[in-house]
């Protein structure tokens, strides 16, 4: 199965991994399946980086893309196709952080799942977001 990790989860997994579930764990852990983050995911954590508002514990975020690979997480580039049809998702509860939002349609479009501990995702259950 091919899953997306939300950005948070991809950062405990470097600094905090306890933060996981052991459910998650076993998905993220089991050499089956495809795990991927997002290109946005990385664009987020350097943004937050630089205003201040992420601590990466010494390392920089140009060194995030290879801890990805050591640790067999994908990147996964999301096309101009979804990024042009990304109008289509419905606001749901006022739902406006642009970097979940499109996280959400990526996995609508491609039928991924994706692995968060974000319960605003629960909601979007409705559009067809398989997320756990």
């Amino acid at each position: 199965m091919t899953f997306v990790i939300d950005t948070h989860i991809f950062l405990w997994l470097i600094f905090d991994p306890d933060k996981i579930s052991k459910e998650k764990i076993t998905i993220l852990e089991d050499p089956t399946n495809k795990i991927l983050i997002a290109s946005i995911s990385f664009f987020e954590i350097s943004l937050k980086y630089n205003l201040k508002k992420l601590d990466l514990h010494g390392i920089i975020p140009e060194n995030l893309p290879d801890i990805a690979k050591k640790m067999d997480i994908l990147p996964a580039n999301i096309d101009s196709k979804i990024m042009a049809s990304f109008y289509k998702l419905e606001k749901i509860d006022k739902h406006n952080d642009p970097f979940d939002r499109l996280l959400i349609w990526y996995c609508i479009c491609k039928g991924y799942t994706l692995i968060s501990q974000d319960r605003k995702f629960r909601k979007y259950k409705k559009l067809g977001l398989i997320s756990i």
